[in-house]
């Protein structure tokens, strides 16, 4: 009797778990689905809303040039959340930072879920604004990412891993900030855009190229574990191959970053020279814009 009634306690405590598994599933669909949903009405309402209020130069924009910003703008909110949110669960998720490969993905899952939800919406819209905002790079970027984000969210493995690339996210705001000064006609030597020119020189250095050590330690830390077996064999190539990749191309920009952030300085000091402290005012907005970054 002792045995059947501990088995059947045991069964209980499975049937349990599963349905608790289930429901946060569901949980995780909801929050992806929601977050689809919301970036689609920041994008629609929001963003072209609150930009006709703050920003003059956003009425006589072109159609294009429009789209973009309000993908530029639904971008940068979603960089401040998921990247926040990143910080919080590598400052304060024991359960991650303890064991990166297996442990409690819960917080992560629901950042990825986030990102998830915004990624999609994204790649829904450079496909319907494909004149205005396509760009065959960010849609490879975009499918690679949630090719790597379903081992996550299916699997919950690597959450340290997945989380710890959000921190990137931080270098997203800055990058659109540039874009919107050289639309509304800003002079690259203009103070607000030199300052802009440091941080993001600074923030992708500290986010993208600092932190390699970081997180490469971490994972020469776990390859050739039981752990790291346990992977599926897509996940490990998802993980391993993406992140070299990706590092690869951030070592790449950060070179450019740092020469025309260095120009935008000397054109600044020369600017200075010349004309004194006088600041230079804003001149018509263009007409054409470039690929966003």
């Amino acid at each position: 009797m002792s045995g059947d009634g501990e088995s059947l306690i045991s069964h209980i405590a499975l049937a349990q778990g599963r349905a608790a598994m289930d429901t946060f599933s569901q949980l995780i669909l909801a929050i992806s689905v929601t977050s689809f949903l919301g970036f689609q009405w920041l994008f629609h309402r929001a963003s072209p809303w609150v930009s006709t209020r703050i920003s003059p130069g956003f009425d006589v924009l072109s159609d294009k040039q429009k789209v973009e910003w309000n993908s530029r703008t639904v971008s940068t909110l979603h960089a401040l959340l998921v990247g926040l949110f990143c910080l919080y669960i590598l400052f304060f998720d024991d359960l991650v930072n303890e064991d990166p490969v297996w442990g409690d993905p819960t917080l992560v899952k629901i950042n990825v879920a986030i990102t998830t939800g915004y990624l999609i919406s994204d790649l829904l819209l450079i496909f319907y604004y494909w004149k205005a905002i396509g760009d065959k790079f960010f849609v490879l970027h975009h499918l690679a990412a949630l090719y790597a984000y379903y081992y996550v969210l299916g699997q919950g493995t690597l959450p340290y891993f997945a989380n710890f690339r959000l921190l990137a996210e931080f270098s997203t705001p800055c990058v659109n900030q540039r874009w919107f000064f050289e639309v509304l006609g800003y002079p690259r030597a203009s103070r607000s855009n030199m300052a802009n020119g440091v941080a993001m020189a600074a923030v992708f250095f500290a986010v993208r190229i600092a932190v390699m050590p970081v997180y490469y330690g971490r994972m020469c830390a776990v390859y050739g574990t039981a752990a790291y077996y346990l992977v599926p064999w897509g996940g490990r190539v998802a993980w391993i191959g993406s992140s070299i990749c990706l590092d690869i191309m951030n070592v790449m920009w950060m070179h450019k970053i740092a020469r025309g952030c260095s120009r935008v300085l000397r054109a600044g000091k020369q600017g200075q020279q010349v004309h004194g402290l006088k600041p230079q005012l804003p001149h018509p907005p263009p007409q054409e814009n470039g690929k966003k970054d």
